[in-house]
């Protein structure tokens, strides 16, 4: 059996990108090791911290409850301070990962990598799937890594906006909300480009039909980010199970064609 690595930009991201990948890889063997960037910080502060409790350390104890659930052998946190969005004040903080040495970054990871004799790295496609300054330092930093250890494959997780057209298309014409009625899949994100991938730039669609509601249970660990009114919980089982049933990834050194191949990592 061999070892993923997956290497994340805050608590929560893990399941949202990669949560049903993660299952399945676990499911089937394979050792899998959660390394997360920063502490996420900037999140949502829920209503009931307990006196002395921060965020940082509820967003731990979620991310450690997600892993669980996703069968994750191990989690590394790496302990850089969240960057917040674009163009925020916390992007030139000293401890913010924005702001990490580059090598010195990719070293620690690298790390990482060479202790689990990884097969396999998960990073981001080339602007963190929506922009997200500390999305793209993984993306960067995970391919340096994975450069200094040697990992043979290195896959970009990434969300199909055309697929995510089509399902928004679906809903409405159904007469089902998917999302913020103002959400344009096309429209920029935080980095000023749009979500995700076209299709024809993606490399692999991984089938992970069978650990969809593990992967939703994961993200309701995160109940700090993830409310009983948010849009991943209000969502119906068979509209999720279409939604998120499959996970989308760049293979490096694999180009592009005509779209996506059934695969997997392994």
């Amino acid at each position: 059996m061999a070892t993923l690595v997956s290497f994340h930009a805050h608590p929560d991201d893990e399941a949202i990108g990669t949560g049903g990948t993660l299952a399945r890889a676990a499911a089937e063997g394979h050792r899998v090791v959660l390394v997360v960037a920063t502490n996420g910080e900037w999140g949502e502060v829920p209503d009931d911290l307990a006196p002395g409790e921060t965020l940082v350390d509820r967003r731990r104890a979620e991310t450690e409850r997600s892993a669980a659930i996703l069968g994750v052998h191990r989690v590394v946190w790496l302990g850089y301070a969240d960057s917040g969005m674009t163009g925020w004040e916390q992007n030139a903080r000293d401890d913010s990962f924005l702001q990490a040495p580059f090598e010195e970054a990719a070293g620690r990871l690298a790390a990482i990598l060479g202790e689990e004799a990884a097969d396999v790295l998960t990073v981001y496609d080339w602007h963190g799937n929506y922009g997200h300054p500390d999305h793209i330092k993984v993306h960067t930093v995970g391919h340096r890594a994975a450069e200094i250890h040697g990992t043979p494959k290195v896959f970009e997780a990434t969300m199909n906006r055309d697929a995510i057209r089509r399902l928004s298309e679906m809903a409405r014409d159904a007469g089902a909300s998917f999302g913020e009625e103002e959400f344009d899949v096309d429209g920029p994100a935080d980095d000023g480009n749009p979500m995700g991938m076209l299709e024809h730039e993606i490399t692999l669609k991984v089938d992970v039909t069978d650990f969809v509601f593990r992967k939703r249970e994961a993200l309701g660990a995160h109940r700090s980010q993830v409310t009983d009114t948010s849009f991943f919980a209000t969502m119906p089982d068979e509209i999720f199970a279409v939604s998120f049933g499959t996970e989308w990834f760049i293979e490096r050194g694999v180009t592009a064609g005509d779209g996506p191949k059934d695969g997997w990592l392994f």
